[in-house]
Order: C-alpha cells, then structure tokens, then sequence
C-alpha cells in the first residue's frame, strides 16, 4: 500500500488531495496544526499534530510515517498576513518546506528507497514577472515576504534533486473553489455576492480591483501535483489557466452568477485593502505540464465562479 503525508491537509488543496489519495487506496498521514479541527476529511486520514516550524518533529513524523509520498500544502497562506507577519512566514513557508526535504532524502538513505516529494510553490515567486507568460525558466525575483519564503523552498527543491531526492514542485497559479476561506478575495467576494442577492441589498469592500490574475479549479490543480509527484523524473512545472481576469472581472462573474446584472453599486474600493507591493500581471504558460504530465483543465472561469457562488447561496438558503 503506498503511504502518503500531506501537510496542510486541512485546507482546501489538502481536502481535495486526501479525498482524492484515500479513494484511490493510499494511506493518508495528514500534518494539522495544534487546535485545528479538520472537517469533511475521509475518515481513514489519520491527523498529526504539529507545526512546520518544528524541524525535530517534522523529521520525527516522517520517520515514524514512512511515507512513500509526500505532499508539502502547508504553510502561510495569504499574501497580506506574511507582511504582517515576515519572519513566521520565512519559517513555516520556507524553512519548514526545506526540513521535510531534508527529513524525505535521510529517510531515503536509511531505507534505500525512493521518496517521492512534491512541493506546493507559488506564482508569487515571480513577483514582478521579466516575462508573460510565464513559464519554468521565468526568473525567480519575489515582491513580498510570501513570495520570498515560496521562492527559497523552490529553489531549495533543485538542491535536493541535485542531491538525488525525487522532490518536484509545482509552481500553481491562483486556484479557487467553494472550499477557499472567505479570507481570501475570491471566497470573500462569491459569499458577499450571494448575500447581497440573498438580501437584496449591501455592499462589498475590495482592494485593488485592477489586479489581473490566472484562476483556475483547485481540484485540477491537485491533480497536477500528484502527477507531478508521481512523474518518473522530478522537475518543476508551472500549473495555470494561461489567461488573465481582473478582480473586478472575478466580482462581475460572481453577481451574475447570482442574479445581479450591475455590480458596481455593490462594491467600494478600501484603500486599507491595497497590498503595500501588488505584482505585475501574473498568467502562466502551463505547455510543460500538459506535455509532460498529461495534464488539463477542466473548468472555465465563468463555471469556477458560478459553482463558489452556487455552493454560498445554497448555504444561505439552506
């Protein structure tokens, strides 16, 4: 049976990704951190408590685990926390990823076998891009602590491969579903939507609502990751939608999709919501990854929004 840890399992990558590994009848070591309650997880992933931050106890758990595969998920999440909050976001995103590698490759040794790693990294890494779309080869330059911390443990991924650790990272692009928190603005702008119809008036703060990004389904992005970790040879490879809509298009969508025709009455820009540095246009060239892993989409945007916004809705009604 192949045994499987995942970090982060308690996120919405992660719930995806443990639903997806225990139906296929891996068994799933899920990291959760102390106080969490996960819920809607199968029941046969058996939870760990810890902290990515804890390299003994990191190195400890994948010891006793012994799993074949890896999937490294948790970590800072938000962009707007991690300049809050720089150095727990240098430790958890970054050095935490670097200790599992590290924890991976020894327990290669020991036992002469191949762990297979696969690293959640981010398009945050390319901040201001050189180029767009951008691709493998784009040059790494973060505009912000959470892109920094993305960026050492990409970086720290090639070092163990060249080391003979089977670590691949998938560099993922803005990925939704109704599984995101309403912290992060697109869950935050499908559930204001679907309260506004539902009540028939409000409005919604946002940010930057000129900010372009790549949107895709989460769930096609989990399976990116596991062909990723499961490819005979470890690589990097970007996972994207390869086109661009802006957060004011993101909101659009949303009140359409719940019977809003004009949404601009609906939403103010809060200045307080503006990142002190937004990257430049953000898509990415997923070309790599559709030849190499056999990888594809399976949801246009339209359809993304309208199923986050189906999903708030029917908890409102419900």
């Amino acid at each position: 049976m192949t045994v499987a840890l995942v970090t982060g399992v308690a996120g919405q990558d992660g719930s995806y990704l443990a639903e997806r590994l225990a139906a296929e009848g891996t068994l799933v070591h899920g990291l959760v951190r102390a106080g969490e309650r996960p819920v809607g997880l199968p029941g046969e992933v058996r939870l760990h408590r810890g902290d990515l931050r804890d390299a003994e106890g990191l190195a400890e758990l994948v010891r006793r685990t012994r799993p074949d595969e890896i999937y490294n998920l948790g970590g800072v999440s938000s962009v707007a926390y991690s300049w809050r909050h720089p150095v727990e976001t240098g430790a958890v995103s970054g050095l935490g990823a670097v200790a599992l590698y590290d924890a991976a490759w020894r327990l290669q040794e020991d036992e002469g076998r191949a762990v297979r790693v696969l690293q959640a990294s981010s398009a945050e890494i390319f901040g201001t891009p050189d180029r767009a779309p951008q691709d493998e080869a784009t040059t790494v330059r973060p505009t912000s602590p959470y892109g920094a911390a993305k960026a050492y443990a990409h970086q720290m991924a090639a070092v163990y491969r060249a080391r003979g650790l089977g670590v691949s990272t998938c560099v993922l692009y803005n990925h939704e579903s109704p599984r995101r928190p309403e912290t992060f603005v697109t869950r935050k702008i499908t559930a204001g939507a679907a309260r506004i119809a539902h009540r028939g008036s409000g409005t919604l703060a946002l940010g930057n609502l000129d900010a372009r990004r790549d949107w895709g389904w989460a769930p096609d992005y989990v399976d990116a990751m596991v062909r990723a970790a499961r490819h005979p040879v470890a690589d990097d490879f970007v996972v994207a939608s390869g086109a661009t809509r802006s957060v004011a298009d993101f909101a659009a969508a949303a009140f359409a999709a719940a019977g809003v025709d004009d949404w601009e009455p609906h939403v103010t820009v809060d200045p307080r919501l503006v990142r002190p540095a937004d990257p430049g246009e953000q898509v990415g060239d997923a070309r790599r990854a559709r030849a190499v892993l056999g990888w594809g989409g399976t949801l246009a945007f339209e359809e993304i929004v309208g199923r986050m916004v189906r999903h708030d809705l029917a908890r409102l009604t419900g």
